[in-house]
């Protein structure tokens, strides 16, 4: 979500509309829709948020976005979220505990050409067992498919991790790490996430 204030609004109409947004966002947030809100690394004067919203189907979505007043000055780029079968287990929002902030992690696996059939099943059983264990030291907090089934290869997970160094670490010790493109995305707080209203 990005949101471009118009050139004079004043700060008072710009605080009444934040403080509407807010209400929404605990008002959407209470019917299970809003998920999470996150910042993503802005530059001077940027206004973006991450969010993970919870819909029947795109024009659901399209309405509860519709319905935050912030959406009179904001753009929405919107990507469908799939299952992904190494989501770990009982999953929740936050998932279990972890220590230090949170990472958006997006992956591309290209297995390299003529690799044994054998080869990649091992490699993605071992993949699985990992991203089990990573979930249970509270680093893997969610984790889903992108793109189409047949894609297969691209997955967003949400991750926990003490510094960018120990993230790095925890993503070089998967087995699929040799066959991933890595693209990483720090998140600070959001004054709206659910999770610090809760």
């Amino acid at each position: 979500m990005t949101t471009q204030v118009p050139a004079g609004t004043s700060e008072t109409e710009v605080d009444a509309v934040r403080a509407r947004e807010a209400a929404c966002s605990r008002e959407l947030a209470a019917q299970g829709h809003l998920l999470r809100l996150w910042r993503p690394p802005l530059r001077p004067g940027e206004w973006r948020t991450l969010g993970l919203f919870a819909a029947s189907d795109e024009g659901q979505l399209e309405r509860l976005l519709a319905s935050m007043p912030m959406r009179i000055w904001r753009t929405d780029e919107i990507t469908v979220l799939g299952r992904h079968p190494n989501d770990p287990p009982c999953a929740g929002i936050t998932g279990r505990p972890g220590k230090g902030p949170e990472f958006l992690i997006t992956t591309t696996v290209t297995v390299p050409p003529d690799t044994p059939d054998h080869v990649v099943e091992d490699t993605s059983a071992r993949e699985t067992a990992r991203a089990r264990e990573l979930a249970e030291r509270g680093h893997l907090v969610r984790l889903w498919s992108l793109g189409a089934e047949s894609d297969g290869g691209r997955t967003l997970g949400l991750w926990r991790a003490r510094d960018p160094g120990e993230l790095m670490a925890l993503l070089e010790s998967l087995p699929l790490a040799g066959w991933l493109t890595i693209e990483t995305t720090a998140l600070t707080p959001h004054p709206n996430d659910p999770i610090r209203l809760g």
